[in-house]
């Protein structure tokens, strides 16, 4: 089974909400949409599924256009951030619903239901009606209706947004395992990157209705295309700075460091340079390093990890870091660039080399 975009685009009124996207989409695998809030996620997921059509371009399924078919005629699944139930029925009665609708046998359905129900841990709630559950519970029994059914595409729109840390960690492992082997293509919307990195398979990268860049999930992420891309695909925020290569050095404001491997064979001239985030350290790393010396301007806290929000060369850098570390807001403090994790955009903002830790 395969999904098929052709030139499809999305205008409402004057605006284009999704620019014209060709993409093959197939089973085996997660296909993640992943991008910031408003990028065209869900308008793209609406396109695939049937509930809005296209201005131009065609939605194929198996080499067949159904870009005119309904989302009923098309057997797909769609869950949502905002979990969808039927207030009515027991639990047990909401995951079964499409399975009785496609006039599956009654002991494969029960079979079905607590298979799925064992997996999300809605065995002892099977006897309850939605409204006597938590919102994470509701939001589980939606995914269970969504994945007992036989569909031959399955759309969740960030599923798990809404659920509290441990379960969400717990069916993000889950999740491919429970969807593996059904020959269904599975789509996944995400504003995380972290959580992309974790399910693998596929990517689309987002930004303002566009597709920056798709491909198997490490590989874009190790090599993202553009300055675009790699925004994208960074939580928090890369860090950029303009950068000169001068011979077989990189400088950086009054800091220098080797250009080596695929850098080493840039032309001398200007360039932007990206790191992310998680390899700025306090500490000195096992890896070659530069150290930087700026001004904490904010910290944060979250769980095991630090973040610091420092200004250097008159622009402002972010560092996370794993434990806790002691800074003091309006104090200098060092810290430890990584350059083989660093990229290299050129004038077109299009990636001309990455650090050595890339290769």
């Amino acid at each position: 089974m395969t999904l098929e975009l052709k030139n499809v685009t999305k205008r409402v009124g004057a605006e284009l909400h999704v620019h014209e996207t060709s993409m093959l989409l197939e089973p085996g695998g997660f296909n993640i949409l992943l991008g910031a809030t408003n990028a065209g996620k869900s308008t793209l997921i609406k396109l695939m599924a049937g509930l809005e059509k296209p201005t131009a371009g065609q939605v194929f399924v198996d080499g067949q256009d159904v870009t005119g078919l309904s989302p009923q005629k098309r057997r797909i699944s769609l869950v949502h951030q905002f979990f969808v139930n039927y207030p009515h029925m027991s639990v047990f009665d909401n995951i079964a619903s499409p399975l009785r609708v496609a006039g599956v046998p009654k002991a494969e359905i029960a079979d079905r239901v607590e298979q799925a129900a064992d997996i999300l841990q809605l065995r002892p709630m099977l006897g309850r009606r939605p409204q006597e559950l938590s919102g994470g519970q509701q939001q589980r029994c939606a995914l269970a209706r969504a994945i007992v059914k036989e569909s031959t595409a399955i759309f969740l729109d960030e599923p798990l947004a809404n659920l509290d840390y441990k379960l969400r960690e717990e069916l993000r492992e889950q999740l491919p395992a429970l969807l593996a082997g059904r020959g269904t293509v599975v789509v996944y919307a995400t504003s995380e990157p972290t959580e992309a990195l974790l399910l693998g398979g596929r990517t689309a990268l987002l930004h303002e209705g566009r597709v920056t860049q798709f491909g198997p999930t490490a590989e874009i992420y190790r090599a993202p295309a553009n300055l675009t891309s790699a925004a994208v695909f960074s939580d928090p925020p890369i860090n950029l700075a303009p950068v000169v290569k001068q011979g077989g050095r990189i400088l950086l404001g009054d800091l220098d460091w080797p250009a080596t491997g695929e850098v080493a064979g840039l032309a001398d001239g200007d360039y932007t340079l990206g790191v992310r985030p998680h390899h700025i350290t306090p500490v000195r790393p096992d890896a070659p390093s530069v150290q930087m010396t700026g001004m904490v301007r904010i910290t944060e806290l979250s769980g095991s990890e630090s973040v610091a929000h420092f200004e250097l060369g008159g622009r402002s850098w972010v560092s996370v870091a794993s434990g806790i570390h002691p800074y003091r807001v309006g104090t200098a403090h060092g810290f430890h660039m990584i350059p083989g994790q660093c990229f290299y955009f050129g004038h077109d903002g299009a990636l001309a080399a990455r650090g050595a830790a890339h290769g």
